[in-house]
């Protein structure tokens, strides 16, 4: 599975994009703010009926694959001490929470980016942030979301392009020297054949975009927002 907008019928894909957005950040703010294994087993629920809702699943946090080794070494690397008692479990205890709580935001996040074009996230951006910093801050929205899936694919061709060369025979170390080398040396051309691009077309500050309208839908997730807004206040307080 890969990190990009899947079409679908599915009831998020109807929601305006801004409703989502502010579901992800009342989210974000009740998983922080609601640390205890009670608070992130309701907000798991949530999470995974945002994703459900998006017409997804588990199988969709496979385009997050690279950041769960780091969430799960991470508790193991803080309860671990140089001394006695050697590893301390509430340490371990209290790092795996905030890991679960990353994971539970890339679900919010995976349900945001299967069911949201990237021309609606560009024109939810702009249409909040007013005048030229949310017109450049959509357009870098915008090309990240573009971008990342070609950068992946240009890193996936140079492993296998390395292994047909029996490139699986050198060291760890190497074989990331030579994969790294070779994704960035083709971002910095892409950077480049980009920019030259836009200045051909004439980039325009003021791009024609999708028209938004909230609808019925809309209110559920603004109440959901608002809900989870008002969750993450009382656990802060």
């Amino acid at each position: 599975m890969t990190l990009a907008y899947v079409p679908d019928d599915a009831l998020a894909h109807r929601l305006d994009p801004r409703s989502k957005l502010l579901v992800q950040l009342g989210f974000a703010a009740a998983a922080f703010a609601h640390t205890t294994p009670r608070g992130l087993a309701a907000l798991s629920v949530v999470a995974v009926g945002c994703l459900r809702l998006a017409g997804g699943g588990p199988r969709d946090l496979w385009a997050y694959r690279f950041a769960l080794p780091f969430l799960l070494v991470a508790p193991v690397v803080a309860g671990a001490t140089l001394g006695a008692p050697w590893f301390r479990i509430g340490r371990a205890v209290d790092t795996g929470l905030a890991s679960y709580r990353v994971l539970l935001v890339l679900f919010i996040a995976a349900a945001y980016v299967r069911s949201t074009p990237v021309r609606d996230s560009r024109a939810a951006i702009q249409h909040t942030v007013p005048g030229r910093p949310g017109q450049l801050l959509a357009a870098g929205v915008a090309l990240v979301f573009r971008f990342l899936p070609v950068l992946k694919r240009d890193l996936l061709t140079a492993r296998d392009a390395m292994r047909a060369r029996l490139g699986d025979e050198l060291a760890v170390r190497d074989r990331m020297r030579i994969v790294a080398a070779a994704g960035i040396n083709r971002a910095f051309g892409r950077a480049d054949r980009l920019g030259t691009a836009l200045a051909a077309r004439c980039f325009a500050w003021n791009p024609t975009l999708p028209r938004l309208a909230f609808g019925r839908a809309d209110a559920v997730a603004l109440a959901v927002a608002c809900a989870l807004f008002a969750a993450a206040l009382v656990g802060a307080l």
